[in-house]
């Protein structure tokens, strides 16, 4: 069970969840083994505003000034001087959002192997959740005033089937092959049905009680299935070598793209296995190095019916019509291509007390799926297309160490360092606007994917900010009087690390996670908004009061976006637990933990935001570093029990 209680009053999240798994050998050369899970999720819900909505809590503070009273009056009213958004304690206080879902997951799983060295496996599992989400504003709301109501259920269900083959076999004395084939077919589908009405009747807080202003219900299904073949053959178990090849079919693949295909191939030789290494080398007691090239594709992106134009119903006239969708079809869609380069090495010394590993990767993702924003004479808005490639260039460093190794008393140290650098190129125009973000995080050909883009201060040659008669800032402009706009931001990392320290004395154990995210801006919206003097002016107004800065100089930097850069670069205390594990005497428990674990505790930054680390479109399609009222991801605190049978 978990339980979380919400940063804003009157959030909360509960999960219960239960696990069982059966295995059971029918005979020498034949197993089966049974998984279930089940996992019921609830949720009460404040809703924050931001990008989407004008009615959250924290739209509501931000966009109100600070000098008024969000209490009730006597009559129970709520206040709302901006008038266009609500009261923050009006939304913490009466309105209701929630969600519960459930969510089942299963797998039956069959091993043979009807004479030596062949094996086949075969894989049946399920996924399947239905999720509900209510929300309701009443009556006379700030910024809703006919009130509002919304029902939503969605379903998805997932079922795979995967068969995989597999032949051992020595040739010769030290050579070792080892084949596999292997089948996959899946079918998802999902359902979603929504009802939203206004005008509410007072009281009742469903949607039958009011008029209805949108009902939706969608189903979309998607086939997917492909077979791959691997070989690999092992020299004197140091030097394997291994080439594969996959092919996939996917339904929402255009009709000319319905089949990919993706290689690769890889080698890895264990040096440190060789007699000379044993005999002249001994304080690294393993060393190994590999490489490895493959492709790979990525699906996660293409929803169902991405290569037609859409058409959902719409009544005209009182009759049954349709309308098209405003994303356009695109019958030539297909999956991204990633072709990756890695090599490396793994090493190992003083009797792998003390290990290192290291990786360098050149990742270039082709046909990259991006929303374009396209002419409204087209009659749409939208369309997804393959557009472009983007690079990944870096590596990745872990060391491992054992300082201390006595009778009752370990200590393990683990430490990870990375660095990459993303570049897009060919997208045509040079540019595209990223949704989720007004249009301000974009992909640009030779920066790297999600840069924001805005206008920036006039300055002089020496790079000095311009300041008028009055002493207030202006935006950059060309000699023609058109303002400016540049990359003013990246919201990607210079590097990524982490500190991870596993104490041990008896039955106790310790572990402690630190990481760290350096390098990279945070666009705080927020504050923006919060500048202007209308909304509260914040500190910024303090400043004009005290002299620091001109009268209206916040209202004049107000569309100056490079203002509002802010150094996201962070170290957090990720992860604090303590546990006891024991083995009772008993013959129903073999093993028993209990632990006490916290998440998020603290957070070593200097941004003026509550976190770095969120953004408001959920890190997806690009878009990063964008807080608009965003809650900071919480802090958690766990007690837990864990038994193995």
């Amino acid at each position: 069970a978990f339980y979380n209680e919400g940063i804003i009053k009157n959030s909360n999240f509960s999960r219960y969840s239960a696990r069982l798994n059966v295995d059971q050998i029918l005979s020498d050369w034949a197993s089966v083994s049974v998984g279930l899970n089940y996992i019921h999720n609830n949720s009460d819900e404040i809703p924050n505003g931001g990008i989407a909505e004008v009615y959250g809590a924290l739209t509501g503070a931000n966009f109100n000034n600070n000098n008024f009273n969000p209490a009730p009056d006597a009559d129970g009213n709520y206040l709302s001087p901006a008038g266009f958004v609500a009261n923050p304690l009006e939304v913490i206080e009466t309105f209701k959002f929630g969600q519960q879902t459930q969510r089942f997951i299963g797998n039956t799983q069959l091993k043979l192997s009807p004479f030596k060295g062949f094996d086949i496996e075969y894989i049946l599992g399920f996924d399947t959740y239905t999720q509900k989400a209510d929300g309701f504003i009443p009556v006379g709301a700030n910024g809703v005033p006919l009130g509002w109501a919304r029902t939503a259920i969605a379903t998805s269900q997932l079922i795979n089937n995967d068969l995989n083959l597999r032949y051992t076999a020595n040739i010769g004395a030290n050579v070792q092959s080892q084949s596999w084939l292997g089948f996959t077919v899946q079918h998802d589908e999902s359902t979603i049905l929504a009802i939203t009405s206004n005008r509410l009747s007072p009281v009742v807080q469903t949607t039958d009680a009011g008029t209805v202003t949108g009902r939706g219900d969608s189903k979309s299904e998607r086939n997917i299935q492909g077979a791959f073949f691997q070989q690999t053959f092992a020299f004197s178990e140091k030097l394997y070598l291994t080439g594969a090849i996959r092919v996939d079919q996917a339904s929402p693949f255009g009709e000319n793209e319905r089949t990919q295909s993706y290689p690769k191939a890889s080698f890895s030789y264990l040096v440190s296995e060789e007699p000379f290494w044993k005999e002249d080398i001994g304080v690294i007691n393993t060393f190994k190095i590999r490489a490895s090239y493959g492709q790979s594709g990525n699906l996660s992106a293409l929803q169902a019916y991405e290569r037609y134009a859409n058409y959902n119903p719409q009544p005209i006239g009182g009759q049954t019509g349709l309308i098209p969708s405003t994303r356009q079809g695109n019958p030539d869609i297909k999956p991204e291509r990633q072709k990756e380069v890695e090599f490396g090495f793994d090493m190992g010394l003083f009797n792998n007390r003390l290990g290192l590993e290291f990786s360098y990767y050149d990742v270039e993702v082709q046909d990259l799926l991006l929303e374009r924003t396209i002419a409204a004479s087209t009659g749409f808005s939208s369309r997804l297309e393959n557009v472009g490639t983007m690079t990944n260039q870096g590596f990745e460093l872990m060391l491992r160490a054992v300082p201390v190794q006595v009778r009752d008393f370990s200590w393990k140290l683990t430490t990870t360092f990375s660095q990459n650098k993303n570049k897009v190129e060919g997208i045509e125009g040079g540019l595209i606007r990223l949704p989720k973000s007004f249009g301000i995080s974009v992909a640009r050909n030779g920066e790297p994917l999600g840069v924001i883009d805005g206008f920036y201060y006039a300055r002089d040659a020496n790079g000095n900010i311009l300041l008028d008669a009055n002493g207030l800032p202006s935006r950059a402009t060309d000699e023609n009087g058109v303002v400016l706009r540049k990359t003013i931001a990246d919201p990607n990392p210079d590097w990524i690390g982490s500190l991870i320290n596993e104490f041990t004395y008896k039955k106790f154990s310790l572990y402690v996670q630190l990481d760290a995210v350096q390098g990279f801006e945070v666009f705080n919206f927020t504050d923006r908004v919060n500048s202007r003097s209308s909304f509260g002016g914040g500190f910024r107004d303090a400043q004009e009061i005290r002299g620091e800065l001109a009268r209206g100089y916040n209202n004049a930097a107000y569309n100056i976006w490079e203002r509002y850069i802010e150094d996201g670069s962070f170290v957090k205390l990720r992860e604090l637990t303590l546990s006891y594990t024991t083995n009772p005497k008993t013959p129903a428990i073999s093993n028993l933990r209990i632990f006490v674990q916290g998440r998020n505790l603290l957070s070593f930054d200097d941004y003026n935001g509550w976190d770095p680390e969120v953004s408001s479109s959920g890190q997806t399609n690009g878009v990063r570093g964008f807080d608009f009222n965003e809650v900071p991801i919480p802090r958690t605190l766990r007690f837990g029990i864990g038994l193995t049978l």
